[in-house]
């Protein structure tokens, strides 16, 4: 168990910024958050704005390969 040490550092360092990602979406959080979705598929395109600005806002985050920070 003590080879999993790297794995858990990296599983805690995505959860802390996730609400810095978050709140880089708060347009599009708030577009699909109140928007009662009871029925399969009837938020679909608000859910994808949020997916793909939360993608993006973590892209950014992240190095790219090969950089030092």
């Amino acid at each position: 168990m003590s080879g999993n040490g790297a794995v858990w550092g990296r599983v805690r360092s995505r959860l802390r910024a996730f609400p810095e990602c978050l709140a880089a979406c708060g347009a599009e959080a708030a577009a699909y958050g109140p928007g009662g979705c009871l029925k399969k598929d009837l938020c679909a395109q608000e859910f994808e704005a949020l997916r793909s600005c939360f993608a993006a806002a973590v892209s950014e985050r992240q190095p790219s390969p090969g950089v030092e920070p």
